[in-house]
């Protein structure tokens, strides 16, 4: 079974767009997402673009805002404190990477921690291991989502993790353990991967290496999820960190690239600016 990303984004943003028609007429404006984009990257480009294509579809006011690359750390930052201040916006997003002269880390902990819609806020982040309530990260949200729609039962189940990012692998765990999983986190160069990997009933991948993961590090049944995003040495096409063809056959779900976990991240970001409005407008 191929779990599409693509269709089950498309029905949650459907949802949400009824209940965004009912929040304008209750608060008198719709939800505002702002997005910051540094520079000219492709990759960044493309992002920030389907991100202000989402919000549309769901009756968001969106701006994207657009800096060149040459922006100082301190301008940014000055940029990030006015959006903070505005009341007619409740989400502020900085697409990475930024520019090295840029302190990333400083970036992300300017946004204030009610407008983090990415759920990066070193308070959100504290808030999330202490099981408190806050904006939940928007790719290991939908990593969740992907599992349920797939009927996949969670809790009891043995979870492996590969890689170890503040971005995917340590929140993915994070919930995964929430949802009553046990967990083994691992990276790519963890002694016995291929065995330890075999023997989990739900695999998580995401190292950003193409084609990682082969079919004798999946065991029978396993589901699969692929949060990489990779270009194919071979073909240059776009491919993610398992390889599709091959695990597929040993799967009992899995999860393609592109089409998987790339729609479900960004429809969870419609529903964390939706959270964040909410929690504006209830103050």
């Amino acid at each position: 079974m191929i779990i599409s990303g693509k269709d089950l984004a498309a029905e949650l943003k459907k949802e949400m767009a009824a209940d965004v028609v009912k929040y304008t007429a209750q608060y008198g404006r719709a939800p505002h997402l702002v997005v910051i984009l540094v520079g000219n990257d492709p990759a960044s480009v493309s992002y920030v673009t389907g991100k202000a294509k989402d919000s549309l579809e769901v009756g968001f006011k969106n701006t994207t805002i657009r800096k060149d690359e040459s922006i100082s750390e301190d301008e940014l930052v000055a940029l990030i404190e006015e959006l903070n201040a505005d009341k007619e916006v409740d989400g502020v997003l900085v697409q990475l990477p930024l520019p090295k002269h840029i302190s990333e880390d400083r970036i992300i902990a300017t946004i204030s921690k009610e407008k983090d819609v990415d759920g990066f806020h070193p308070l959100n982040v504290a808030a999330l291991w202490q099981k408190q309530e806050c904006v939940l990260p928007c790719t290991p949200k939908g990593v969740i989502k992907l599992l349920q729609r797939a009927g996949v039962e969670i809790a009891g189940k043995r979870a492996v993790v590969i890689g170890r990012s503040n971005i995917v692998g340590l929140p993915v765990s994070k919930l995964l353990l929430d949802h009553n999983a046990t967990v083994t986190m691992c990276h790519s160069r963890t002694q016995n991967l291929a065995e330890i990997a075999r023997e989990a009933d739900i695999l998580v991948v995401a190292i950003g290496k193409p084609k990682f993961v082969t079919a004798d590090m999946v065991g029978e049944g396993a589901a699969v999820i692929d949060v990489g995003v990779n270009r194919d040495p071979e073909t240059g096409k776009l491919c993610g960190d398992v390889d599709f063809e091959a695990c597929k056959e040993k799967a009992s779900v899995i999860t393609p690239v592109p089409g998987g976990c790339g729609p479900m991240t960004r429809c969870c970001l419609m529903e964390n600016t939706i959270e964040c409005y909410l929690n504006q407008m209830n103050k």
